[in-house]
C-alpha cells in the first residue's frame, strides 16, 4: 500500500504538522508542477516550501507505516488511510469477493493485549450488526489478522460534519433539519432494537455527496437493558464534552434514548449557531457546564431561527432526562413540523406549559459529581474567533488611551 498524498495530508493535519490551507495550498501548487510536466509528489512540494522537513516527513511516514497492520487482512486489499482517532486507524480498501469498497477500522497493537479495549471492538462491531437502516454505516465483518483486531463496514464516500464545522460554515435551519431528521430516524431504528448510540456528534455524522447523512462509530453504543454493562461502567463518564448529556457524566445506571436526544440536540445547537452550547478551557470546565449552566437558547444567538427551532433544542437539552422528549417518535415529529414551516406540536403540547428556560438551568436535585478527564475536541466556530478578536482590539485600545492619559 502506498503512502498517499491525501493520507499524508490528513495525517499532518491530525498531528498538527500543517494546517489544512497550508495542505491546500501546496495541492494546488503540485497540480500546477503537474501541468508543466514537473511531476512531484505532495511531500516534495510541503518540503520545498518548508512546511515540513525532510527529517519530519520520514519520521511521520515509518510512524503511519508501524501502525499498519504487517500481514493482508484476508479477502481485502487495503488502499489508503482514511484517518484515525484515539482507539483506531480507519483504511479504504476493496473487498476482494464482490469487489467494491469498505472501509476497515483497525485496532492499535498497543491496544490489542488490552482485553477492554479488544472486548469494546468487537461490541462496536456486534451492535452495527443489529443495525440495517439506510442512515447507519453498515457492519459488514469482524476478525483478526497477523495480530491486528479489525472491523470492516460500509465506505461512505463523503466527509463529516465536524469538518463543514471545522471550516467555519453555520447552517441555515433547513440546511441542519435535513440532516438532524436523518440521524433522528437513525437513532429511532437503534432505539427500537433497545440499542443507545451513546457518542452523538458531529465527527460521527457522515455526508455522501449526494445528501444522505449515515451515522457513524458504534464504539459507545451498548443495550439499555444491559444491567451488567452497565454496573460495570457506574460512575464512569462515556461521551465527548462537547455533546454528552448530564448523566453520563454522572455515570448514572439508568442511562438511556433521552442520552442520544441531548448530544443530537448539542449537535444542532452547533450546526445553527457556529458554537458548541457550552465551552470551557478544560474538558472537565466543559461538563460543569453541561450540568449548572443554563442554555442561552440558540435563536437567542442566531436570530435567522424560528423560535420553534430554539423550543425544540431547550427540549433535547433539558438538565434531566424526563423533562425531555418522552421518545424519539415524538422527537421526529416535531423535526418533521419544523421542516414543514409548522410549530413544533409535542414540545407545546407536553413541555410547553412549563418555562422551557428552567429545564436546562441546574439540576439542583442530582447529587454532586466528581468530573473525570476526558480528551476533548477543539470547536472551530467563526462566531468564537469574532469575539476572541474583538475582545484582543478592545484592550489594545484601552493600553492606548492609558499611555496617551499618562503622557
Amino acid at each position: 500500500m502506498e503512502f498517499s498524498d491525501s493520507e499524508l495530508g490528513k495525517v499532518m493535519v491530525e498531528k498538527n504538522l500543517a494546517t489544512a490551507q497550508e495542505i491546500a495550498e501546496c495541492i494546488e501548487a503540485k497540480k500546477r508542477l503537474d501541468l508543466e510536466s514537473q511531476q512531484k509528489s505532495l511531500a516534495g512540494v510541503l518540503i520545498d516550501k518548508g512546511v515540513i522537513t525532510e527529517r519530519q516527513f520520514y519520521r511521520l511516514a515509518k510512524e503511519v507505516e508501524e501502525a499498519r497492520p504487517k500481514q493482508a487482512i484476508p479477502g481485502y486489499q487495503l488502499i489508503s488511510r482514511l484517518g484515525s482517532g484515539a482507539m483506531a486507524t480507519v483504511y479504504k480498501a476493496r473487498q476482494l469477493s464482490v469487489n467494491r469498497m469498505v472501509a476497515i477500522k483497525v485496532l492499535p497493537p498497543r491496544y490489542s493485549s488490552d482485553p477492554e479495549y479488544v472486548d469494546r471492538f468487537y461490541r462496536e462491531a456486534q451492535a452495527a450488526a443489529k443495525l440495517n437502516h439506510p442512515n447507519i454505516v453498515q457492519a459488514i465483518d469482524v476478525g483478526e489478522a497477523g495480530g491486528f483486531h479489525y472491523f470492516v463496514m460500509e465506505y461512505v464516500e463523503g466527509y463529516s460534519l465536524y469538518e463543514e464545522l471545522a471550516k467555519g460554515k453555520v447552517f441555515s435551519e433547513q440546511e441542519a433539519l435535513r440532516v438532524i431528521l436523518q440521524v433522528a430516524r437513525a437513532l429511532q431504528h437503534a432505539h427500537a432494537r433497545g440499542l443507545i448510540h451513546r457518542d452523538v456528534k458531529p465527527k460521527n455524522i457522515m455526508m455522501t455527496r449526494d445528501g444522505t447523512v449515515k451515522l457513524a462509530d458504534m464504539g459507545l453504543a451498548r443495550l439499555a437493558a444491559d444491567e451488567q454493562a452497565a454496573q460495570a461502567e457506574a460512575g464512569r463518564a462515556f461521551g465527548t464534552p462537547y455533546y454528552i448529556s448530564p448523566e453520563q457524566i454522572r455515570g448514572e445506571l439508568n442511562v438511556d434514548f433521552r442520552a442520544d436526544i441531548y448530544s443530537l440536540g448539542a449537535t444542532l445547537y452547533h450546526l445553527v449557531t457556529g458554537q458548541v452550547p457550552f465551552e470551557g478551557p478544560t474538558p472537565a470546565a466543559v461538563m460543569h457546564k453541561h450540568l449548572k449552566e443554563p442554555l442561552v437558547p440558540p435563536d437567542h444567538i442566531n436570530a435567522a431561527l424560528s423560535v420553534g427551532l430554539g423550543e425544540v433544542v431547550e427540549a433535547m437539552m433539558a438538565k434531566r432526562p424526563q423533562d425531555r422528549y418522552a421518545s424519539t417518535e415524538d422527537l421526529l415529529t416535531d423535526l418533521e413540523a419544523l421542516a414543514r414551516g409548522e410549530p413544533p406540536p409535542q414540545v407545546r403540547k407536553t413541555i410547553g406549559y412549563k418555562d422551557l428556560y428552567a429545564l436546562t438551568k441546574a439540576d439542583t436535585s442530582a447529587e454532586p459529581v466528581e468530573l473525570p478527564t476526558l480528551p476533548t475536541e477543539t470547536p472551530t466556530s467563526a462566531a468564537s474567533a469574532i469575539v476572541y478578536l474583538l475582545a484582543a482590539l478592545l484592550a489594545v485600545s484601552l493600553l492606548i488611551n492609558l499611555l496617551q492619559w499618562l503622557l
